[in-house]
């Protein structure tokens, strides 16, 4: 599904793979990437592309569920966390493919476990990765 009109666009480059390097237009993110060991890599400090989408996934989630429970009238606690997990791996039935699956887990400290539960519920549906994530990747969303 297209979107009817972009409101912003991000821009990144990057070179060498996974033993390379990545950097936004703006300069906000200068990376140098590290391939895991257990991805048959050096392993050290530095960034990877699942760490990456792990961060940019929870931190828009959060963004969903601000903007879904401002639309609810609903008051979010400021100490609203989400811990991404973005694991990748052999795909079932494809010989050499690979994919990855989400587990998030989501800290909504004072509220309710099943009002959490329904706004997390509604901001699935409403958050960018969430929508491009839906159908292709296992994501299982749990309120902590």
């Amino acid at each position: 599904m297209a979107i009817d009109k972009a409101v912003y666009t991000a821009h990144a480059t990057s070179t060498g793979g996974r033993t390379g390097t990545t950097e936004s237009s703006d300069g906000a993110i200068k990376l140098t990437l590290v391939t895991p060991k257990e991805l048959g890599g050096p392993g050290g400090v530095g960034a990877n592309p699942e760490a990456l989408f792990a961060s940019g996934y929870s931190a828009c989630f959060i963004g969903a569920m601000k903007a879904v429970a401002a639309r609810q009238k609903i008051s979010l606690p400021a100490e609203v966390s989400v811990k991404a997990e973005v694991s990748i791996g052999p795909m079932t039935g494809k010989p050499g493919a690979f994919g990855i699956s989400v587990a998030m887990a989501i800290s909504v400290p004072g509220m309710d476990k099943a009002a959490a539960e329904a706004l997390v519920a509604t901001a699935h549906e409403v958050c960018p990765y969430s929508n491009a994530t839906r159908g292709n990747i296992d994501v299982t969303l749990t309120v902590v």
